[in-house]
């Protein structure tokens, strides 16, 4: 059995004769508008300054054609991607583990190593290890992870609530408005 693969289609453009709307909206190469014209009267204005007509717009109602070189015209484009590539950059998920018996000062320099990662644009997951008869604790695990919060909701934001995954409770926290846990939520959760 053969594999298919899909190969990302190439945008192509129209231009010049390609461009069969009666009327279309002229922007020259600087993406100043001439106005809208007939279709006889920019193949004229191309030929006139040696420029192709390119079809920047083809759904709009008139098709929007700019007057600029074809192969200019793809060059900034290209350009464009690449830029816009460098600029976004994919945020990772950082993880910090704990104990549900962690000291307050423990605490306090993994939660001032998340708020790094947090600042830097990635994600945390934090990650409550039980060994052994700590399963029989889980709630106190619930309270650490409603102190992160509480202690985070400065700069984070609750993206996956907290829950049980094996042996351990996850949740994960991004940049992002605040996420306050009341006190009624608290008494719920030591239950």
């Amino acid at each position: 059995m053969r594999r298919q693969y899909k190969f990302k289609r190439e945008v192509r453009y129209r231009r010049n004769n390609e461009i069969t709307s009666p009327t279309i909206r002229l922007l020259d190469d600087r993406g100043a508008q001439i106005g809208v014209v007939s279709i006889s009267e920019a193949r004229a204005i191309s030929e006139k300054k040696a420029q192709d007509l390119v079809e920047v717009a083809p759904k709009a109602r008139p098709p929007v054609v700019k007057l600029i070189d074809y192969n200019k015209f793809l060059y900034q484009l290209k350009k464009k991607k690449q830029e816009e590539k460098k600029h976004a950059r994919p945020s990772e998920t950082k993880q910090v583990q704990f104990g549900p018996f962690i000291d307050g000062h423990d605490l306090e320099i993994k939660l001032s190593r998340a708020r790094e990662f947090i600042n830097d644009g990635d994600k945390v997951r934090f990650v409550v290890k039980f060994r052994g008869r700590e399963m029989t604790k889980i709630d106190l695990g619930r309270v650490v992870l409603n102190s992160v919060i509480n202690k985070m909701q400065d700069i984070a934001k609750v993206e996956k609530e907290m829950h049980m995954e094996g042996r351990q409770l996850v949740m994960v926290m991004s940049k992002g408005q605040k996420h306050a846990v009341t006190n009624g939520q608290m008494a719920e959760i030591a239950k």
